[in-house]
């Protein structure tokens, strides 16, 4: 049976551990030729070696306006076109009103916003016409989340960019999608609580909010991506997949 994504070049930022990971295991078993990048090198090459196929890990900083432009230089090299960019790398803490810094507040935009904006922004020499974006969002982009203010506006941003990014480039046939996952069990999720009690408290408590009662698993979200990167979602343009239990639907 044919794979999904037979001959194409994928990229996914934060592509080391969690959701990244997962989801280009997924691209790769399906056919995509796919890069992964990450901040710790060494945990770069692991996950690359975990996911086969030929997948190269590039340790690079989404922040770092350089560094992209070095990733996308190696990708040219390498394989000389994008045809799926995923642009996942990002991730906040929580912080009540009262406690938020500008410093919280920088760091967050700048991961989750900056950074996502110049990933797209600089891939595009080299995305092919017909080419799919995915962009990682968050059921807080639309739900209250105590003491999380900062990030979910931050994912908002992120959903709105898909919107107006597809007229921008309509005339280049380039999908532009939003990933919004509900509380999946990923380093990133559990590392917001202190201690180990407190991390199973968290999930326990997230666990109780999702209809379907439980906390989703990062290979979940991977087969959205999938979707998305594929010709199965060819008349899906801009809109929010919420993968996420029906969390963010009652």
């Amino acid at each position: 049976m044919a794979r999904k994504l037979e001959g194409k070049v994928a990229l996914v930022t934060g592509g080391s551990r969690g959701i990244g990971l997962a989801s280009a295991k997924a691209l790769a078993a399906e056919g995509a030729k796919v890069f992964i990048t990450g901040r710790n090198e060494e945990e770069v090459a692991h996950a690359a070696a975990q996911i086969g196929f030929g997948a190269v890990g590039v340790r690079s900083d989404a922040t770092k306006l350089d560094q992209l432009d070095a990733l996308y230089e190696r990708i040219r090299g390498e394989a000389g076109r994008l045809d799926v960019l995923f642009a996942n790398a990002g991730g906040g803490e929580m912080q009540a009103l009262g406690a938020i810094t500008p410093e919280h507040f920088d760091q967050t935009f700048d991961r989750n916003v900056k950074a996502v904006l110049f990933t797209v922004q600089k891939a595009l020499p080299l995305l092919s016409n017909g080419a799919s974006i995915i962009l990682t969002g968050s059921t807080t982009g639309s739900m209250g989340t105590p003491a999380f203010s900062v990030y979910s506006a931050s994912k908002a941003a992120v959903r709105n960019f898909a919107r107006s990014w597809i007229l921008d480039l309509a005339d280049r046939g380039i999908r532009v999608n939003t990933i919004s996952p509900g509380p999946i069990h990923t380093p990133g999720l559990v590392d917001l609580a202190p201690t180990p009690d407190a991390q199973q408290g968290l999930l326990t408590h997230l666990a109780g909010q999702v209809p379907m009662g439980r906390v989703g698993r990062p290979e979940e979200i991977g087969s959205a991506v999938v979707f998305l990167a594929s010709s199965d979602s060819s008349f899906v343009n801009g809109t929010e997949l919420f993968v996420d239990g029906g969390m963010a639907q009652v």
